[in-house]
């Protein structure tokens, strides 16, 4: 039963906030959610129009508000592009992890030396958008200021708040726009992902070997989990055929979307019968064997959850995906900010968390065979008290997602 209470001066509201912009080659969507929003202490920090419209709102509210570029982030500036030869850049982040850098990829600004009031502490990310053998040229401003950007506003809940009116003050839309917009290119120049070694791995051992046993677990919080099916489910027409890739014990569909049927690729044989919505079971080591052993187009979309991670030759995996997808096919990536580390490809734990979205959609991108790239992120929910994590951190996993449809084959990375 919905509440019936309207945001007032004195409200606690679970509030959740998106920002969705459009870059040259993909549309974006990032969603925050504030569980207990203290409408006394941090309504003034909204931009002017939001604080209008929320007061007097109740539960089920739900509004857009369009922004210029530069309305909520500074101007972008040419005085924040910052050149500096290449031996001021510090290249050792911490003890034994020493930074090979690239074009387009981020990096502390503390690692910048030679730039006046930027001391080496400093964890803010900033760009690296040139280099030769001379020079290096890092862009300090924020990665949305260029790009208008669509704020929406849905209020969850709202509560009439205990009368406590201390604690720190939020700038929820500096914290919603922490970390959006580092997906997305440089201009359009595609991100040097690819050069040196990103797919080396610290187990370059079978890995036949290494799921050798059967590992029932889950990678996400249930909240996180909830998080991927709502997205499944928005996403996947109904009765529809589904490849789940790198597949195990759960598939993360919905009952809602009732699929036609569920053909399951994954390491390990008891995993997928344990799987109760798989309608056939595919023992496959991808980076092994990187052929999809279906015949073209046998699928309508095509799901990966918590997986991309581990893909050591990506480029011919989604060239392989593409062959097996409909016309107009849909791929889905979901993934979070937990993995098996020795297993993971070298590039993504060097990654701020999205710059990892860069990564899957340079994927989809360099490819040549998918269009409609999508990004979506979701972080700020609870995770769930009874999750063996819930010491570490209240906070759910968050989730990200990059998806596409097929539109021709192409050349791979």
């Amino acid at each position: 039963m919905l509440s019936h209470l309207k945001i007032d001066s004195h409200s606690l509201v679970n509030l959740a906030l998106s920002v969705e912009w459009r870059s040259a080659f993909a549309s974006h969507q990032d969603v925050l959610v504030f569980e207990k929003f203290n409408v006394w202490r941090d309504l003034d920090l909204l931009p002017e129009v939001l604080q209008k419209n929320l007061l007097g709102k109740a539960t089920g509210y739900k509004e857009a508000f369009s922004f210029e570029p530069q309305a909520l982030l500074p101007a972008w500036s040419k005085n924040n592009l910052h050149s500096i030869a290449p031996q001021l850049f510090r290249k050792t982040l911490r003890q034994g992890f020493t930074i090979q850098p690239h074009t387009g990829r981020f990096y502390p600004k503390g690692l910048v030396g030679g730039v006046r009031e930027v001391y080496s502490e400093d964890m803010h990310p900033c760009r690296l958008v040139a280099m030769d053998e001379t020079s290096m040229t890092f862009d300090f401003n924020h990665p949305l200021a260029q790009y208008a950007l669509t704020i929406g506003v849905e209020v969850n809940s709202v509560v009439a708040h205990s009368g406590e009116h201390g604690g720190r003050c939020n700038d929820a839309i500096a914290d919603l726009l922490n970390g959006p917009g580092m997906q997305a290119r440089y201009g359009d120049r595609p991100t040097d992902f690819f050069t040196g070694t990103p797919f080396k791995r610290v187990d370059e051992g079978k890995d036949s070997l290494f799921y050798s046993m059967p590992r029932m677990v889950q990678h996400l919080d249930k909240t996180a989990r909830q998080q991927v099916e709502n997205l499944y489910a928005s996403l996947i027409p109904p009765q529809s055929r589904i490849l789940d890739l790198m597949s195990s014990f759960d598939s993360h569909l919905p009952d809602s979307i009732k699929p036609l049927q569920v053909t399951g690729l994954g390491m390990h044989q008891q995993e997928l019968a344990a799987n109760r919505v798989l309608n056939e079971r595919v023992v496959h080591d991808l980076n092994t064997d990187i052929g999809l052993p279906f015949e073209n187009a046998m699928f309508d979309a095509v799901i990966c959850t918590a997986s991309i991670e581990y893909l050591t030759q990506p480029g011919v995996i989604f060239e392989e995906v593409a062959r097996v997808l409909k016309p107009g096919g849909l791929f889905i990536n979901t993934f979070s900010n937990r993995w098996f580390p020795v297993k993971a490809i070298s590039v993504w734990a060097e990654m701020h968390e999205f710059e990892r979205i860069g990564l899957v959609s340079e994927y989809y991108l360099q490819s040549g065979c998918f269009n409609d790239v999508h990004t979506h992120s979701i972080r700020g929910l609870s995770r769930p008290e009874d999750d063996v994590n819930y010491a570490k951190t209240a906070i759910s996993d968050p989730v990200y997602a990059v998806w596409g449809r097929t539109v021709q084959a192409g050349k791979g990375l």
